[in-house]
């Protein structure tokens, strides 16, 4: 008997083999074939290719004793085609690597659950019984929640009910940094610890857990975008906190939302899934709209705590010569300081200075790969790309003066800001919380335990520190930059800055009712518009829901974009050209470009970008994938294409 198998590359369809001396095989099982020259590991798919007369097939080498259930590959096979991505490489997701079946691992159900009695608000327990409502069907719920208000302990009372009905739980969170202090609550809560499922575990962690989950002995899983792939036999329930977060989405390689895609995972296996935010994305806040989507809101903080007061510092009115930090922040914030509080400076700029330039000749350092100019760190005295990391050491001589550069350092980073506080609390602790400074999980997690413990006292961070932290003694917050923006090829810069500002809010005053958020700003007028905008959000996000139905941009119109690349920028160009006649000729809609991308240059590839747009309800992947796989692509070019995307750079 012949079975079709799919193999974990970048293939577009599963290949035919004979069952030979193998029998009971199904759906879903994972095997071993011969491929090429080597042998590899497969799954038994859905449906059979058509396999040409002359090719000879080959037998199954061995069945192995895991199987992925018909669910799970109905969710391959769709996500596939929603992101036009080969269905090999999404199985690769799944499947992680080879190393998950190098041997059985010894698994321990987790099955206690300590009955901790919490004392919920009232609103906390209508949200709970709301979204007890639906439990054996698909149904999207969206908890919004004002900073603070408890949202997690709604959801782990959720989560709770099926854990006693001996089913599973994924809960997706949009960085893994987060995992530790969730990991804490949980455990505190149930009496045992979530297994936490990310791209930094070790392989045999990685092995225990894929095992574990298959023979449905592990119960919850902690994870990133990834674990969303795992192969969950009684899943009844999927948490995407943070849903807004622009972390779900994944921007290299196979390119894909992991929010939208747990919802159409939810769907496959009908069953419900909770949206959970202070702030919704627009396109979870239009579905809600269109009563798409369930809402349960909680609109005040835990134990009635108020919100932080707020000052606005006008830039314009007292100037710094040299500091970043004006003398009236220094004021506002000195009572903090003195009683032992800790106090957060946020800027969402890595490095200690945006550019270098030379005050004689004008030099500016270019990245050699990137059309972006290098940002400098001092910590290191070398100058950094963002976008393909290359290092450079400075180069500390002008040939204009024939002797060596002074530089102006212009714009910002942590560390400049670090610099100034260090300078005028040298006796303080003060810490950069950003991705430079957390290379290992281990460090991020020492750091966030020191803050936590109140070691630390004065914290600089990027947007890494407003995903959710839990601090006692977080009891004020200055935004160094409040005028901070996207660039303008973001047209989800306003969005994401309200998301932002109402996360760095929810930060201070958790356990305090004495808390300040300080922002320093240069447009305090345009500024008082968007403060008022963080405590109203559904009157932001109604007026840019109109502007975006007025533009035809999305949720009202859906966006594919393909980014075409080559070592050559005519190449790139005149590959995107052609391709948008091929495009032109199969698909009915709107195709625009091509353009030469903002980024115009990534990791030496010159970027074009083609843009299709059509309506938000129609399902063109198809058309597009088939156009894709029938043209003959010059090895010179290559091609990547984001359905949805949320930038374009």
């Amino acid at each position: 008997m012949q079975y079709p198998v799919l193999i974990p590359k970048k293939l577009h369809f599963p290949f035919t083999y004979n069952a030979g001396k193998i029998s009971n095989l199904k759906t879903g099982d994972v095997v071993v074939v011969p491929f090429g020259r080597s042998e590899e590991i497969g799954v038994i798919w859905d449906k059979k290719q058509v396999t040409p007369k002359n090719i000879k097939i080959k037998n199954i080498k061995k069945k192995l004793n895991y199987s992925l259930s018909e669910n799970l590959i109905d969710f391959i096979n769709q996500f596939s085609t929603y992101n036009i991505s080969p269905r090999g490489l999404t199985l690769k997701l799944c499947l992680s690597n080879k190393n998950i079946f190098l041997k059985d691992e010894t698994l321990d159900s987790k099955n206690k659950i300590q009955d901790l009695k919490l004392i919920l608000s009232n609103e906390q327990k209508d949200a709970v019984k709301y979204l007890n409502k639906f439990k054996d069907r698909f149904c999207v719920s969206v908890l919004q929640g004002v900073t603070g208000s408890g949202k997690t302990i709604v959801y782990f009372e959720r989560i709770k009910k099926i854990l006693k009905e001996k089913n599973q739980v994924l809960i997706l969170l949009p960085e893994i940094y987060l995992t530790r202090q969730i990991e804490e609550r949980f455990f505190n809560f149930f009496g045992f610890r979530p297994d936490v499922w990310h791209s930094k575990i070790n392989p045999k962690r990685r092995r225990k857990i894929w095992q574990g989950v298959s023979k449905n002995k592990i119960k919850v899983v902690l994870g990133a975008r990834s674990s969303l792939f795992l192969p969950f036999q009684k899943l009844k329930l999927i948490i995407v906190d943070e849903e807004h977060d622009t972390s779900y989405k994944q921007e290299e390689g196979l390119i894909y939302n992991a929010r939208d895609m747990a919802i159409l995972r939810s769907s496959i296996e009908n069953i419900p899934i909770n949206l959970v935010t202070s702030v919704p994305s627009i396109e979870t806040f239009n579905n809600i709209q269109n009563k798409k989507y369930q809402l349960i809101q909680l609109k005040k903080r835990f134990n009635n705590l108020p919100f932080a007061s707020t000052k606005i510092i006008d830039l314009n009115l007292k100037r710094q010569k040299d500091n970043y930090i004006s003398d009236e922040t220094y004021e506002s914030i000195q009572k903090y300081i003195l009683k032992g509080d800790q106090v957060l400076f946020f800027l969402n700029k890595r490095g200690h200075s945006l550019m270098l330039i030379c005050k004689n000749c004008g030099y500016k350092f270019l990245c050699d790969n990137c059309s972006i100019y290098l940002t400098y760190h001092k910590n290191i005295n070398k100058l950094i790309c963002h976008y393909c990391g290359v290092k450079k050491k400075v180069k500390n001589y002008c040939k204009k003066l024939n002797s060596p550069c002074d530089f102006y350092k212009f714009g910002p980073g942590v560390e400049k800001i670090y610099e100034e506080l260090k300078e005028k609390y040298p006796n303080k602790n003060i810490k950069i919380f950003s991705s430079d400074y957390l290379k290992k999980v281990k460090e991020g997690q020492k750091i966030l335990k020191e803050i936590e413990d109140n070691k630390i006292d004065i914290i600089v961070g990027t947007q890494m520190i407003s995903k959710g932290y839990n601090f006692s003694k977080l009891n004020c917050i200055v935004v160094i930059d409040a005028d901070f923006s996207g660039r303008g090829y973001d047209l989800r810069s306003t969005e994401k800055n309200i998301q932002l500002l109402n996360q760095l809010s929810g930060r201070a005053g958790r356990f305090s009712k004495d808390s300040l958020i300080v922002y320093q700003t240069l447009l305090p007028s345009n500024f008082s518009i968007q403060k008022t905008l963080i405590n109203k959000p559904d009157e932001f996000l109604l007026n840019e829901l109109k502007i975006r139905k007025e533009n035809n941009l999305p949720p009202f119109k859906r966006l594919i974009a393909i980014i075409i690349s080559s070592k050559s920028k005519e190449n790139s160009f005149r590959g995107a050209q052609e391709l948008k006649l091929e495009l032109l000729k199969n698909i009915d809609t709107e195709v625009l470009g091509p353009v030469e991308s903002p980024m115009s240059k990534i990791k030496k590839y010159y970027r074009s970008r083609i843009l299709i747009k059509t309506n938000s309800d129609k399902l063109i992947q198809k058309n597009i994938a088939n156009t894709l796989q029938k043209l003959t692509i010059s090895t010179k070019i290559k091609l990547t294409v984001d359905v949805d995307p949320i930038n374009f750079s």
